[in-house]
């Protein structure tokens, strides 16, 4: 069979392909198969980009549907099956992230970078982002409430990272299996801002369903930097086994603005706001403390001439060579 027509149709997704047991074959478990029934039903709709479709999931345990948008690559998997990019606000990364794996996985031997699967989970929505939703999917409990957007909306409420941990944890990794050979040991997970919060708070939470989290931009401070707690009872119980941390934070995410916010009405604001948020400053001091971990390859960049917004497609292009790398230093 042409594995690109394959591919460009996606398959149906199927029962799990691990390897079978000393005792016998695998069996699917009862939820498993249910799961899969339900999935098997699933439209894929054309994401516009090159190998890419996305389907509208709705969890188990109800609540609006997450958009996720997924890229499979061409021909046939590796025996340990692909590697794995999932990454947060799916709208605003997935283009980005296409775009980049494509072009440095065409040329490994420049890139050090192969082929694999893209799963960028976001919202039924056509805009970059979905603000409401993502305040709740992204932020660590215990969460709070806090003013609407704009006049007559709704309340903004956050603290539901745990909730959209489970759900990529126990549904969306296990629709993705069923779609193709994924390796398990090659799992990795980004998110920029509440992305990267969230990512940091799957890694403290005790997350074994990814081996390497890629933090951009993380909002540390937020809450009261409640995330800390969780940074120190992580430490303490000392996570075994083989992890990649890498974060990162724009030159003007710290004192200074980049030099076009100076001289405009809300440079004041913009100079306070980054005061608060210490962006720069914490997340550098937390890949000096998470470096002492053991079996810990913690690394950590800032990028010069960025702000937290333009840092972004560097970041996703990191995020990209860390998930999809070949051979790992």
């Amino acid at each position: 069979m042409d594995n690109r027509s394959q591919h460009s149709a996606f398959p149906k997704p199927q029962f799990s392909r691990r390897p079978p047991s000393p005792a016998g074959g695998y069996r699917a478990s009862a939820a498993e198969r249910t799961r899969v029934l339900k999935y098997s039903q699933t439209t894929f709709h054309s994401a516009g980009l090159a190998q890419t479709r996305f389907v509208d999931l709705e969890s188990e345990r109800g609540g609006e549907p997450w958009r996720v948008f997924v890229h499979l690559p061409l021909g046939e998997a590796p025996a340990g099956g692909w590697p794995l990019l999932v990454m947060t606000d799916g709208n605003a990364m997935i283009a980005t992230a296409v775009d980049a794996l494509r072009v440095q996985s065409s040329y490994p031997a420049g890139t050090n970078v192969g082929p694999g699967v893209i799963a960028a989970i976001g919202y039924p929505t056509e805009d970059a982002y979905d603000p409401l939703r993502r305040s709740f999917d992204l932020s660590p409990p215990p969460g709070r409430s806090y003013p609407p957007f704009s006049e007559g909306g709704p309340q903004v409420l956050t603290g539901g990272a745990t909730r959209f941990l489970d759900f990529v944890e126990g549904e969306a990794l296990p629709f993705l299996d069923g779609l193709v050979p994924i390796d398990p040991s090659r799992r990795t997970l980004f998110g920029h801002s509440f992305g990267g919060l969230f990512a940091l708070h799957a890694l403290f939470s005790g997350c074994r369903a990814f081996s390497r989290f890629v933090a951009a931009s993380p909002t540390i401070y937020w809450e009261d930097a409640g995330l800390l707690d969780s940074e120190r009872r992580f430490v303490a119980a000392s996570r075994n086994g083989e992890l990649a941390i890498h974060l990162s934070a724009g030159e003007h995410e710290g004192a200074t603005l980049a030099p076009f916010q100076y001289g405009r009405d809300d440079t004041e604001k913009r100079l306070s706001n980054a005061r608060t948020a210490r962006t720069l400053e914490l997340t550098r001091e937390m890949a000096e403390r998470l470096s002492a971990l053991p079996h810990a390859r913690v690394s950590f960049e800032v990028y010069p001439g960025e702000t937290h917004m333009t840092m972004l497609p560097i970041a996703v292009s990191r995020a990209v060579r860390t998930a999809f790398q070949v051979h790992v230093a």
